[in-house]
């Protein structure tokens, strides 16, 4: 396994930062869902760490942004679930788009992390509320949640390409 530069360090800090303040001021909580159901702009910075950094950069931002968000906001019990799909969705997100991006694999990776998310946070709330039926309520605002910030980043992603061109790990 590579060493952590100081740069990737920083890199990796930055974004945990930032995904943690874009989950915490920008989030609708959905009034049809009242035992979960959040809709932020977390991902936004998410998706842009693992697009234009490297999975390790992607994948930490996510799961310990987020992942604090929940500890530190009154969602502890959803704590486990977004530190595991945050892992795998900025696994599939690095994986599919860092360094070459191309709008059709931005997709994919849009579609496959939305699944991922849905089924992450479905069975571990039908594990905690013991109910097949009650999760579902929560199916709406991830795929809203996911999508808004995939089409944000998707427009960020032209003139971010030109600033971030020749930043290296």
């Amino acid at each position: 396994m590579k060493e952590y530069s100081v740069r990737e360090l920083v890199f990796t800090a930055l974004f945990i930062a930032l995904v943690y303040v874009f989950t915490w001021l920008v989030k609708i909580q959905l009034p049809f869902a009242p035992n979960g159901g959040l809709i932020h702009l977390g991902n936004v910075p998410f998706f842009i760490a693992c697009i234009f950094f490297s999975k390790r950069v992607g994948m930490l931002s996510g799961a310990l942004g987020m992942g604090l968000f929940d500890l530190t906001s009154g969602w502890v019990a959803w704590s486990p679930m977004t530190v595991i799909s945050a892992l795998i969705m900025g696994y599939i997100m690095a994986t599919l788009n860092t360094r070459d991006f191309r709008l059709s694999r931005y997709v994919l990776a849009a579609v496959l992390v939305t699944v991922v998310k849905v089924l992450t946070y479905y069975i571990g709330e039908a594990i905690m509320f013991k109910s097949l039926l009650v999760p579902m309520a929560n199916i709406p605002g991830n795929v809203l949640q996911i999508t808004v910030s995939a089409i944000i980043v998707g427009v960020l992603i032209p003139p971010m390409s030109r600033i971030l061109k020749d930043v290296k790990l």
